[in-house]
């Protein structure tokens, strides 16, 4: 196994400590949470970079990576659902779109298809982790402020979200012609 695609592992590791450090009430839990979700969310761009840039590219890192961050980013959104912070309808749409993408991606996978990220999809993933940090830290610094910046990021990361998934749908419209 090559060096990115054991980052990737790292992250999907490091998922369950997150949600325990979220979840679980101690001493410094919240920031320990924070801590491991920006850890884990750096890893991504980590591993992606060494994958292209040392020729590493494989079959496993194009199928986990994607996979890594989707896990990431729900259960960060399901524990924030739990505990109050966002609501259920704004992660239902992102878990959605992410099944519907990920079927699409299978589909197109089928027939010797690979559907590569768009710059909506980069968009998106990037507003989302965003969104999960400023509700992590509790808006701070705006909340100094009383500027809800979190929930309005979580809005952009929703509708990104939305957006990006209708895009893949359209541009990827052949695949559905082939069944």
């Amino acid at each position: 196994m090559n060096l990115p695609n054991k980052i990737t592992v790292v992250r999907m590791v490091m998922i369950p400590f997150f949600i325990a450090a979220l979840l679980i009430d101690f001493p410094y839990h919240q920031p320990i949470a924070a801590a491991l979700f920006i850890i884990a969310s750096l890893t991504d761009s980590l591993d992606g970079y060494l994958a292209r840039s040392r020729n590493l590219v494989t079959d496993f890192g194009k199928f986990m990576d994607p996979l890594a961050d989707k896990l990431l980013v729900c259960s960060a959104l399901i524990c924030f659902v739990q505990l109050g912070s966002v609501p259920a309808w704004m992660v239902i749409i992102i878990i959605a779109r992410e099944f519907a993408i990920t079927g699409l991606r299978s589909l197109a996978a089928a027939d010797g298809i690979i559907i590569a990220a768009s710059k909506w999809g980069k968009a998106k993933t990037i507003s989302q982790m965003a969104a999960i940090i400023l509700i992590l830290f509790n808006n701070w610094p705006f909340s100094l402020f009383n500027v809800p910046v979190a929930d309005w990021m979580m809005i952009v990361a929703t509708l990104l979200t939305l957006y990006s998934g209708i895009d893949y749908l359209i541009l990827n419209k052949k695949v559905f012609r082939s069944m």
